[in-house]
């Protein structure tokens, strides 16, 4: 978890190692009801935003088309996840750069 001066919480949920819960605070969300869950800070949705496309939200300008050798096993790991495997490769390789960054 990191925080900086916005007063923002960034958490990052590692698959491999998830947080664990005490069997008290399981029975506790068992136990809670829809009516005591506490929805005061979830913003207003009512402003029937339209849906877009990421691809919409970023100029097709702003790609650049490239030829890249990719090892087999992991090009076939992002085929499997579905259309549009290349927009999830390139946020994968966005993270690495945003993490690296000087």
């Amino acid at each position: 978890m990191s925080t900086s001066g916005t007063g923002l919480v960034k958490f990052k949920l590692d698959p491999r190692n998830p947080p664990t819960m005490t069997p008290e605070q399981l029975q506790a969300l068992r136990d809670l009801s829809d009516e005591n869950i506490d929805l005061s800070d979830i913003p207003d949705q009512s402003n029937n935003t339209a849906w877009r496309r990421v691809s919409e939200l970023i100029p097709e300008e702003n790609k650049q088309q490239i030829t890249l050798r990719l090892d087999a096993d992991i090009l076939a790991f992002f085929k499997s996840t579905g259309k549009r495997y290349q927009s999830r490769i390139n946020a994968a390789l966005r993270e690495y750069m945003f993490a690296h960054r000087g």
